[in-house]
């Protein structure tokens, strides 16, 4: 085995080999020694490491949730109409399973009041004069995403377009409630203080179906007249309107106008109103 020693700089190098042709480089700088290229670069990234890669300190935490999930549902969503038959719909099954159409994805909501002044204009005046005539609570919009990836998804999809359908007709011809309007639902959403037990119309809806995504199938044969024709059949693929193609990617858009009976109305007081205290009450006055 062959030593030499060689002088660089202030540092001395030592190289030593063997008939194994071992190389082991090793330079020593005060009271730290390494070597090799790879134990010189294991050594710098181990400084800040702990001992073996056990930590000195341990840290605990507990995991808890501030409530159970249904517990308090903020999410945006439009009720069922309490009339028989929207409750006793199949079509909208899924949506009684989430207390109605809900949102599944935080929708963008657009909403404004109004305070309504009529000009009254004087001649050879420079500022009119202003009587206040009343105030509205307008339209609101509610834009959502709806995402379809699983059958279940696509059976909500299908059910919120039929509810979205039936909501904005009256009741015309045969059937119940002959002459009467469209059916008012309660619009609830971000907790008490924001809409609760909000009466409103739906007075439209658009849907759009883009042509760059993709469509999936959905078996419809449990919901509607086809969940009667199709009892007992072990296969329904080939059931005429067993199946439906929505799109994995949708926005709806829904206008809805608050609407209060003329009663509440009447019993309404602006002092209780900023008091807060229709708050624990059903009128939903925004």
């Amino acid at each position: 085995m062959e030593v030499e020693d060689r002088n660089i700089g202030n540092s001395t190098v030592s190289t030593s080999q063997s008939g194994s042709n071992d190389k082991t480089l090793s330079k020593e700088t005060g009271s730290k020694v390494f070597s090799t290229a790879q134990g010189f670069m294991k050594n710098v990234r181990s400084r800040l490491l702990p001992i073996n890669g056990e930590p000195t300190q341990s840290f605990k935490a507990d995991a808890s949730f501030k409530s159970a999930p249904g517990e308090k549902d903020w999410r945006v969503k439009l009720s069922i109409p309490n009339v028989q038959s929207f409750q006793n719909s199949t079509m909208l099954e899924p949506l009684r399973e989430t207390s109605g159409l809900t949102f599944p994805y935080t929708p963008t909501i657009i909403l404004s009041h109004t305070a309504n002044y009529s000009p009254i204009s004087p001649v050879h005046n420079n500022y009119p004069f202003y009587a206040y005539n009343n105030s509205s609570v307008d339209q609101m919009t509610i834009t959502g995403e709806f995402f379809v990836q699983t059958s279940a998804e696509g059976t909500y999809w299908i059910s919120m377009l039929h509810y979205l359908r039936s909501v904005t007709k009256m009741f015309y011809g045969e059937g119940e409630f002959q002459g009467a309007p469209p059916p008012v639902v309660k619009l609830n959403g971000y907790g008490d203080y924001v809409f609760k037990n909000v009466p409103v119309v739906v007075t439209m809806f658009t849907l759009d179906m883009p042509t760059e995504i993709d469509y999936i199938a959905v078996d419809l044969s449990n919901m509607g007249a086809l969940a009667e024709a199709t009892k007992g059949a072990t296969d329904t693929a080939n059931i005429k309107g067993t199946v439906a193609y929505v799109p994995v990617q949708s926005q709806v858009t829904v206008t809805v106008q608050p609407i209060y009976s003329r009663t509440d109305v009447q019993g309404f007081s602006l002092s209780d109103f900023v008091n807060g205290e229709y708050v624990t009450q059903e009128k939903g006055f925004i």
